[in-house]
């Protein structure tokens, strides 16, 4: 087999057993791991991956790293996380393509598993990213908390297998936990794509290379209100989640509450600048000394002083001016 894997894990000794053991047909596996904390070190040892670790800093830096420092057996490198599964299918795929291909990379459509059954219609299949390239030529640009290729349309191409995808394998509060961080990416991308404008919309049905077109529609999609009602109706209703039963109708409210995280984080992002901003605006405020308090003490004590001599000189001329009527009073009885 002409093929190498680049698998990244973190804390992954649940999923990578059964990761590593749909690669029996390949004799270079290395994991790149960021410094997991359970059993996922011995897993991969017992399974004869390679091992090599750093510290997690985006999707897009681990694998540059990979392809950058580690020496691979074979030129074609497949990019994997660990709850994903390769098939059969695939791998006669990916073999055919390295003899006869003449691109250099390939998109490859994950196929969503949810209580243990595909969700074809919930997750949009097929939503292609490329995960397999040559080493010497692919690499990866960081966009929102995923990554892309840094290749142009016309050195890509598109395989027609997929390979399994257990996102909820640890179950739906692990998903909303990962989903929560990864939204604070996706709001920020969300800000530079509404400072960068959009264009037109004539510009989204000419791009012919559909990953790129459905690229562009995500940066339309930031621009419209009500974005996790419409997040749902999208994979719902107009992808047919409904066909998926109960577990493609759960899917499409997960969707909707990962949009609400996004949303509000882009709302949270904004007044937090808007404040920043105006705060910028205001003056700052001058320390004053000691000697300028003391100083400014005793000239508020004398209008202090000179306000209570008034008020007693006042209150003696009142005292005065009634005792002078009293004897009028008298005098004229």
């Amino acid at each position: 087999m002409t093929i190498s894997v680049l698998l990244l894990t973190l804390n992954e000794e649940s999923n990578l057993p059964h990761c590593l053991a749909a690669l029996d047909w390949c004799d270079d596996v290395v994991v790149l791991d960021s410094f997991s904390t359970d059993n996922t070190l011995e897993v991969a040892d017992s399974y004869g991956a390679r091992v090599v670790q750093r510290r997690f800093d985006s999707f897009a830096g681990q694998r540059n790293f990979g392809l950058d420092t580690i020496e691979f057996k074979h030129e074609w490198i497949l990019h994997l996380d660990a709850d994903e599964i390769v098939t059969p299918a695939l791998v006669a795929e990916l073999q055919k393509v390295v003899r006869e291909g003449d691109k250099c990379a390939y998109q490859i459509a994950p196929k969503l598993m949810f209580m243990g059954r595909w969700l074809r219609h919930s997750s949009m299949y097929p939503c292609y990213q490329v995960r397999f390239g040559r080493a010497d030529k692919l690499r990866f640009v960081q966009v929102g908390h995923g990554q892309r290729e840094s290749l142009g349309p016309e050195q890509i191409g598109v395989l027609r297998e997929g390979y399994l995808h257990y996102s909820v394998s640890k179950g739906i509060a692990d998903w909303f936990e990962r989903h929560n961080r990864y939204s604070t990416d996706e709001a920020r991308q969300c800000i530079e794509l509404r400072q960068r404008g959009f264009g037109s919309l004539r510009s989204i049905w000419r791009e012919r290379d559909r990953l790129r077109r459905r690229r562009r529609l995500k940066e339309l999609s930031i621009r419209l209100p009500f974005r996790p009602f419409l997040r749902f109706m999208h994979a719902y209703i107009w992808h047919r989640g409904v066909l998926d039963g109960g577990p493609g109708f759960l899917y499409c409210q997960m969707l909707a509450a990962y949009e609400f995280m996004i949303t509000s984080k882009v709302t949270e992002l904004r007044y937090r600048d808007s404040a920043e901003g105006i705060s910028a605006q205001r003056p700052a405020l001058r320390r004053v000394s000691k000697s300028e308090s003391a100083g400014h003490a005793k000239v508020l004590r004398m209008p202090e002083a000179a306000a209570r001599a008034s008020a007693v000189g006042g209150r003696t001329d009142s005292r005065r001016d009634s005792k002078i009527a009293c004897q009028a009073t008298e005098d004229s009885a």
